[in-house]
């Protein structure tokens, strides 16, 4: 049955915000976009996701009256939008302020000063969420904005014509307050230097951040002077599969913490030619893992390069159109990236007849809107294909049936960025760096208690002691309690594991994963219970409830570490073991990523610190 909501019919600027997206309505006759009777193919379904962007942009929430619009535009049941939008944490289904300050109170953040923010914001405008409609603003705890190297962070959002957002960090209460109550005549705050982010910039040896603060991000002539799109060229005179074959020689792996051979999905995607003459490329740029920053410093500081790699990947594999999915929180970086397709296409090296060959490729960005989940790779066609963000069961795996029921090859942003230098110098010469089963160089992401926070570019095989020596060693006072690598999903290492090499079969060796390459190291002054307990409430909240391992297991790993720490609620006793079993149900029965990992960490806590079994106590080694 269609479903639909009863009498709301949209304003002025609702029809305007769906109208920016789907054109003007050719036909007013009878208010026809809600009375259809029989409903075509739900071919625009696809834009499901930038309407509600429109529309949450637009006037703050998503109102019924625009809901209906734009159901009736893309000729869908208002019950099925409603059910995808509600999905979504940066959306609103009810009216709120126009103006939303969201604060991250994340791991970095929560060590950084963030619980202080906000209180003080608690104090001026009331709790979290709490604000009237009528209000002038409002203010949300956030998971991570992916800002942790400038730690503590916050964003806001004003809705308008003219919509506005601004990524502050680090940050104060007052200035926060200050962006959210800024004119819109006022120009926004300059972005950060990417020194702060990048603490290398300009050192030799680097690969991926070699042009990092050499260039303006904005420039095509800057990319072009410094070497821009000659891999593009390459790759063309190399050919398809001499391209592929680089990719395989290179013995390149994703980046994105699954590490999968990309030869071998770059050639099953190529293969596919003769049966699916239809191909999608898809670069997940859904960074958010807690910690976890490196592509948005690379969509952010070389925006050019990643373009000019998913160019060359889109035309080895045979994909005439690449999807781009940006984590919806980061404004920056999807500002500079729409910018350089514009450009890259202007100038002939995106789209029809590229460098006037008959060669073709376009990229079509996408901007998520709160999901974790989104960051698995068939959670991410849902989202595109304009359905839920939940991940589907494998197989069929990507290469075979994945975006729109073709084949699909998916990447992240490092994994993408690798290419250029690998046609231009070769698979072999690539394979020649780091370890004979990690080769390349690595990004790493170090914050919470380090001398200069930011991502940092070593070959594989450094030691974790070594990156944290290079990064200016443990910050905050100076005595190292424990450091997690690999974000919320990953593992915490005692400081007797700081020999342990960064890489996937080191990491491996120890019981724990390289993940997305967060390095975050905790003073002796950190109550790791709080870390836990932050961890678990991210996973219960970023569940996407599709699997029962999960959606239950996750609540209950929270409750029993509420006991564990409490110390006052019966069943503590039994708690370290009831964590075991929940962390071994959602492992192995979960269908996606999201359960399979989520107690990883605290497992790991769990294991190397027998005093962490106690109520209120730290991870301090050396008690």
């Amino acid at each position: 049955m269609d479903l639909h909501i009863a009498g709301q019919s949209p304003d002025r600027d609702e029809r305007a915000a769906v109208d920016s997206v789907l054109g003007p309505l050719q036909s007013e006759k009878a208010e026809s976009y809600h009375l259809q009777q029989e409903r075509p193919v739900r071919s625009q379904r696809h834009l499901l996701l930038p309407v509600l962007h429109a529309i949450n942009s637009r006037i703050g929430w998503i109102s019924p009256g625009a809901l209906n619009y734009a159901c009736g535009r893309l000729n869908l049941p208002p019950a099925e939008a409603f059910g995808v939008a509600d999905f979504y944490g940066l959306f609103s289904m009810v009216r709120r302020p126009r103006t939303v300050i969201h604060v991250c109170d994340d791991i970095a953040c929560l060590i950084r000063g963030a619980p202080a923010i906000c209180q003080h914001l608690e104090g001026r405008l009331g709790p979290a969420g709490a604000a009237k409609p009528s209000d002038s603003l409002t203010w949300l705890r956030s998971p991570c904005l992916g800002l942790c190297e400038r730690a503590p962070a916050a964003l806001v959002s004003a809705a308008g014509p003219e919509p506005r957002e601004c990524a502050l960090a680090p940050t104060t209460a007052d200035a926060v307050l200050a962006a959210a109550q800024q004119p819109e005549s006022e120009p926004e705050p300059a972005p950060a230097p990417a020194s702060l982010s990048v603490p290398q910039q300009g050192q030799p040896g680097l690969r991926l951040l070699r042009r990092v603060g050499r260039l303006q991000p904005e420039s095509l002539d800057d990319h072009l002077a410094q070497g821009g799109f000659e891999a593009l060229r390459r790759a063309i005179d190399l050919g398809p599969e001499r391209v592929i074959g680089e990719i395989m020689d290179s013995k390149l792996v994703g980046r994105g913490g699954a590490a999968f051979p990309a030869g071998r999905k770059w050639e099953a995607v190529y293969r596919a030619r003769s049966s699916q003459p239809v191909r999608y490329l898809v670069c997940n740029a859904d960074e958010s893992e807690p910690g976890t920053f490196k592509d948005r410093v690379i969509m952010e500081e070389d925006p050019y390069l990643l373009i000019e790699s998913m160019t060359i990947a889109g035309l080895a594999t045979g994909c005439e159109k690449g999807f781009l999915y940006i984590r919806g929180e980061y404004p920056l970086a999807f500002e500079r990236l729409s910018h350089a397709i514009r450009q890259a296409r202007h100038h002939g090296f995106l789209g029809k007849r590229i460098l006037n060959l008959d060669l073709s490729f376009d990229i079509e960005i996408r901007r998520g809107a709160g999901a974790y989940i989104c960051g698995e790779e068939t959670a991410l066609f849902n989202s595109i294909e304009g359905y839920r963000g939940e991940p589907r069961n494998k197989p069929p795996f990507p290469t075979e049936v994945g975006l729109f029921g073709r084949p699909t090859l998916v990447n992240n942003v490092e994994t993408l960025v690798n290419v250029p230098g690998i046609v231009l110098w070769g698979g072999r010469s690539f394979a020649a760096v780091g370890t004979p089963r990690s080769t390349g160089t690595k990004l790493f992401c170090l914050s919470g208690h380090v001398g200069r926070p930011g991502v940092y570019e070593v070959p594989f095989g450094a030691s974790l002691a070594g990156l944290l020596e290079l990064a200016g060693g443990v910050g905050g006072n100076g005595r190292l309690q424990g450091v997690l690598i690999g974000g919320a999903a990953g593992a915490f290492l005692s400081p007797r594991e700081l020999d342990t090499p960064m890489t996937f079969e080191g990491t491996r060796a120890i019981g724990a994963a390289l993940g997305s390459a967060v390095v975050m190291p905790f003073d002796d002054s950190v109550d790791l219970s709080r870390i836990l307990l932050r961890i678990a409430a991210f996973f219960r909240n970023e569940s996407c409830g599709q699997c029962v391992p999960c959606r239950v297991g996750t609540v209950r790993q929270e409750e029993a570490l509420s006991r564990l720490f409490g110390g006052n609620v019966q069943g503590v006793g039994q708690a370290p073991s009831h964590l075991a079993e929940i962390g071994q149900v959602m492992s192995d029965a979960s269908i996606c990523g999201l359960g399979h990992t989520a107690s990883s960490a605290v497992q790991s806590a769990l294991a190397r610190w027998a005093e962490f079994s106690g109520p209120r106590q730290g991870l301090n080694p050396d008690d």
